[in-house]
């Protein structure tokens, strides 16, 4: 339920950031625009045939993002459950290049009409024009590899039965797989707000509205940000015959594997980010945790002795079926 409504918030910060910057950046350059702002330019030669007045120019690309953003909200209340959860992967797919079309578009119409007496001075933007269509390439590949990491999840999922006993009897000739994964909704939330930051900064020098100094020094320090705290944000943990796998982030990548021999024993336990040091990934004298929320943490003591905990839902099962697993190879 947190990760859901973490990637709710987070979505919900995407829109509402995505809009204000379409919306906002032909008024933040008014003093530098004509009157009416060239919105189309003929093919081929370049001379603009198209424009809107600054008012209209910010406001129909707007309405065209809300719209597309209610469109995907709409299709994902229509779903229930699992495949309501499902979802919202494709939503992602969906706004993520979305967004970034619409905004680096107004951008590069914005850099276009800048400083020009009239609209019909304007020329075709064709380098910052295509600039945006690689980036919605890329936000797009970017969402789809969040679908299709999300889709191996699911179909890795086994349905294992409870059991009360610390380790599982594997049924001869069967395999089993537990899988679980665990976010933490503000910091989410703090990644998704990090990335429209560093996206402002770079829509601020396409439009020509910033200095390349100036907008390169605010979008490296808020991108490298973004990225740690989504990275941070989100982890997986995966329990099979080769042992146990913890990946970070969206994507489940980078991730760190321990070999079902190289496990002395699992347990459960509970742990608090003032126990371990903090959120995300700590090195206390607890050993290394992942610390995404209080409560129930899987831990494992590997044949060094070195103990590695993460809070990750549905411990107890992990659990049990690495030490099955770790019994068996063993034997």
């Amino acid at each position: 339920m947190g990760r859901r409504r973490g990637a709710g918030w987070g979505g919900v910060a995407w829109v509402a950031g995505a809009a204000a910057v379409i919306a906002a950046l032909p008024w933040t350059a008014s003093g530098r625009l004509p009157d009416r702002l060239a919105t189309h330019w003929e093919l081929g030669d370049g001379t603009p045939d198209g424009s809107m007045p600054l008012w209209a120019a910010s406001l129909f690309p707007t309405l065209i993002w809300l719209l597309l953003a209610a469109v995907a909200l709409l299709a994902l209340r229509r779903r229930e459950g699992v495949t309501r959860a499902a979802g919202q992967p494709w939503m992602a797919a969906l706004l993520l290049p979305g967004g970034v079309l619409l905004a680096g578009a107004q951008a590069s119409v914005v850099r276009a009409n800048l400083d020009r007496a009239h609209w019909y001075d304007a020329r075709e933007p064709t380098p910052w024009l295509v600039a945006t269509l690689v980036a919605t390439v890329a936000a797009g590949l970017t969402g789809w590899l969040m679908l299709n990491s999300r889709g191996r999840q699911t179909a890795a999922a086994s349905a294992m039965q409870e059991h009360p006993e610390p380790v599982l009897r594997i049924p001869e000739g069967q395999r089993m797989v537990w899988l679980s994964r665990t976010a933490n909704p503000w910091l989410q939330v703090l990644a998704a707000v990090s990335g429209l930051i560093a996206a402002a900064a770079v829509i601020a020098l396409v439009s020509g509205l910033a200095e390349p100094g100036p907008s390169w020094a605010l979008f490296i320090p808020f991108a490298l940000a973004s990225l740690t705290v989504a990275g941070c944000a989100a982890v997986q943990a995966r329990v099979s015959e080769r042992g146990l796998e913890v990946g970070f982030g969206p994507f489940g990548w980078p991730a760190r594997r321990w070999p079902a021999t190289d496990i002395e024993s699992a347990r459960t336990e509970d742990r608090t980010p003032a126990q371990v040091g903090g959120w995300g990934y700590r090195l206390s004298g607890l050993g290394t945790t992942v610390m995404l929320r209080g409560g129930q943490c899987l831990v494992i003591r590997t044949s060094k002795g070195k103990e590695f905990a993460v809070s990750i839902d549905d411990a107890e099962r992990g659990a049990a079926l690495l030490n099955a697993l770790s019994t068996a190879q063993s034997d």
